[in-house]
């Protein structure tokens, strides 16, 4: 955008409200956890096994689209605030807090306790962060209001695959 003297704004020129280095910092750790949850999800897509396989393998793809979606909602609030989201594969695997998802094939209720295990800890870093994004921003905080009740109820329906009542 230019100005009326021909150059070109910066972009925290031309925003309002901009994200504190701790309140991108937070958010940051929230998309790479949501971007990790979509790609172990993809994982598991492709390797589960066993009695069930075709009912959670197209759950899987419900939890992966949704990750995804949070993830870019996420990043582009970031960007909304002037924020930059690194959502690059070595950034990523080297700040998650995720767990690596095993290799090869995984029978249907390991997949179940792993993916159970992977939303209840990205729900973990979204609620820990939470009230630190709240006490800044809470616009962006209802964003994570939505994430959180998302994976919340996939960690419930996923779970549900491997209890007994």
């Amino acid at each position: 955008m230019a100005s009326s003297g021909g150059s070109r704004r910066s972009e925290s020129e031309v925003a309002g409200f901009t994200a504190s280095p701790q309140l991108a910092q937070a958010l940051q750790r929230i998309v790479v956890d949501l971007v990790e949850l979509h790609l172990q999800g993809k994982q598991a897509h492709w390797n589960v096994v066993g009695h069930n396989f075709r009912d959670l393998h197209l759950q899987l793809d419900q939890i992966v689209d949704d990750a995804r979606e949070s993830a870019d909602t996420i990043a582009e609030r970031m960007r909304a605030l002037a924020a930059i989201p690194d959502g690059r594969s070595e950034t990523v695997a080297a700040t998650t807090t995720l767990p690596a998802f095993p290799a090869g094939e995984v029978s249907v209720t390991a997949v179940v306790d792993l993916i159970t295990a992977r939303l209840r800890a990205t729900v973990d870093t979204l609620r820990t962060l939470h009230d630190q994004v709240d006490s800044e921003d809470p616009s962006t905080a209802d964003l994570l209001h939505a994430v959180i009740e998302s994976l919340e109820k996939h960690a419930w329906m996923v779970s549900a695959e491997n209890r007994s009542a």
